[in-house]
């Protein structure tokens, strides 16, 4: 499996989280009862097919290892593996938080090496 995850989150949603010190998860992920994460091969058609046309949106980077057995591989779209984390997110877990820019037809710029 990767080494490292990633969470597509708002700017307000990423803000709450740093205040409190946990992310519960975005409001598709208190109605499924997990937290979606994408790996890095996954997170551009993540954006694209959920977050397209949002602006102010956070990458989240977490090493894959740090979140024990609560970090479930379950198929998703596609037939592919997406990692499930079924608890909390502690911020103190995050590698690195990195903007999302927007580009001009509503999708997203990655960084080259994320």
């Amino acid at each position: 499996m990767p080494e490292y995850i990633y969470k597509i989150a708002t700017k307000e949603q990423w803000s709450q989280a740093v205040e409190k010190g946990i992310f519960t998860g975005a409001p598709i992920d208190l109605s499924d009862g997990y937290i979606h994460f994408s790996t890095a091969n996954q997170a551009k058609e993540t954006a694209e097919k959920h977050f397209h046309g949002q602006v102010s949106l956070k990458l989240v980077k977490v090493a894959a290892a740090t979140l024990g057995d609560e970090l479930k591989w379950e198929v998703s779209r596609g037939g592919d593996l997406f990692p499930h984390l079924y608890a909390e997110l502690k911020t103190s877990d995050v590698i690195s938080v990195i903007d999302l820019a927007e580009d001009e037809a509503g999708g997203h710029i990655f960084p080259e090496d994320f």
